[in-house]
């Protein structure tokens, strides 16, 4: 529900008005029918809209436009002339759009959807600017990664339950580039290992042998003639000893060394490569996977005892484009003020055409591909006050948004179907992970897609 100012000196047009936003949307509607009068109501209502004639019996709606324009809301002029020259005028000193006298409403309606719009957009991007200019320090700034809506919200409590748990090993489930290593930062720094290490590997960038040696060290006999001391390269498990191991894409183990995992996991002991005593390991492991391993292990590439001591409590991290436009404005926000100080030239400042751009790109590449696209929008902008649509690759700054469709008659059954097949598809058709999105049990699930049939997944 948004608020709307109206004003205009014509009481019956200031009424039907009125009735019109309370009917159509329950939105709060307040009156003035002088300039003086509806420039005091500003200050107190703070609306998301006004709706302003430009002849008032004490001064022009110019002048009240003047007084406006860089306030967040939108303001749409009404005249009963319909000049071209005036609606240019308008336009030209900021007003969102310029409407004739006797309003259409349903064209009205429309016109205010619009401008709602460009008020929300407007406010989050002076949230944006606030944000930045409030600073924060190493662990305030992880938690604006994660964002301030409900499910974001719930997240940062479950790793905060994940951190003061320093023994149970996590596992951190996302797209690739979404956030996870940052996530496995967080648990390990609001953890009581946080003075000591958290060392981090992909799993899938090296080989099964240079993995081994570099997780578990390698031990060779001292050579002949020596005192007799094997020669010892500490692996992560011991440089980490008291901290946090990060395994990045364990999905993507080899199968030796699942085994070894396990033993790990299991004994907290392991031997280096070419050794024969064990060594004990002090370490909370903390794992990342973009991989679904209920298809892994049911496919034979993944222990299913592995994935059980890994699956203790799973952290489930959303892609950039569901989440909602508060928290990527967080993230934008915490990426700029992560990016400034090595360009401090550049701007951080957003337009709000770039940032309407950013709120309505899909981002396939999640957050790594974010800090990418800033990066490169503050290098071309520097020098400016602020990042311009124009800075932004073209696939960014060319996005098409959802488009809105007008009403089309259907029945709840339809609607909760079309639903699910989406949900099935964004989870590549796995019912475990879409049942968890749907809050339904896996075997209701399973029921609803017997009930409306096959999707093809």
């Amino acid at each position: 529900m948004a608020s709307v100012l109206i004003i205009d000196d014509e009481a019956a047009l200031t009424s039907a008005l009125a009735a019109f936003f309370g009917r159509t949307g329950g939105h709060t509607v307040s009156v003035a029918h002088t300039g003086a009068e509806g420039l005091e109501l500003f200050q107190r209502i703070r609306p998301d809209l006004v709706l302003l004639d430009i002849r008032l019996p004490d001064m022009t709606g110019y002048e009240v436009l003047e007084r406006l324009r860089h306030e967040p809301a939108a303001v749409v002029m009404m005249t009963g002339f319909g000049e071209v020259a005036l609606a240019v005028q308008a336009m030209q000193q900021g007003a969102e759009n310029f409407l004739t006298k006797p309003i259409d409403l349903a064209h009205l309606g429309a016109v205010a959807e619009r401008a709602f719009d460009k008020a929300r957009l407007r406010q989050m991007n002076r949230y944006l600017s606030s944000r930045l200019g409030q600073g924060s320090d190493a662990a305030e700034g992880r938690q604006t990664f994660l964002g301030s809506s409900a499910p974001m919200l719930e997240l940062a409590a479950q790793i905060a339950v994940l951190a003061a748990s320093d023994r149970t090993t996590v596992l951190i489930v996302g797209e690739s580039g979404s956030g996870k290593g940052r996530i496995a930062e967080l648990i390990h720094a609001r953890s009581p290992r946080a003075d000591r290490p958290l060392v981090e590997v992909n799993c899938a960038a090296l080989t099964a042998e240079s993995l081994d040696a570099e997780l578990f060290g390698v031990e060779r006999a001292a050579p002949a003639g020596d005192d007799g001391v094997p020669e010892v390269r500490a692996g992560l498990f011991e440089i980490a000893d008291g901290g946090s191991v990060f395994l990045d894409e364990v999905g993507d183990l080899a199968p030796v060394l699942q085994a070894k995992l396990l033993g790990v996991l299991e004994g907290k002991t392991f031997r280096r490569v070419g050794g024969t005593r064990e060594v004990s390991a002090n370490v909370r492991l903390i794992a990342a996977t973009g991989k679904d391993l209920v298809n892994e292990v049911t496919a034979g590439t993944f222990r299913e005892d592995l994935y059980y001591r890994l699956n203790v409590m799973p952290v489930y991290l959303p892609p950039l484009r569901a989440r909602s436009r508060e928290d990527l404005i967080e993230l934008i926000a915490h990426v700029l003020g992560d990016l400034h100080p090595a360009l401090n030239e550049a701007p951080t400042q957003v337009s709000d055409d770039a940032l309407e751009a950013m709120l309505r790109y899909s981002w396939p590449g999640n957050v790594r591909e974010l800090r990418n696209v800033l990066e490169r929008a503050m290098i071309v902008a520097r020098g400016q006050p602020q990042i311009l649509q124009a800075h932004l690759p073209s696939e960014v700054r060319d996005a098409v948004g959802a488009v809105e469709n007008p009403h089309v008659p259907r029945s709840l059954d339809e609607i909760e179907r079309a639903h699910i097949e989406r949900t099935l598809r964004a989870h590549s058709g796995n019912r475990t992970h879409a049942a968890r999105e749907l809050r339904i049990s896996r075997a209701t699930l399973i029921k609803k897609i017997k009930q409306y049939g096959h999707y093809g997944l």
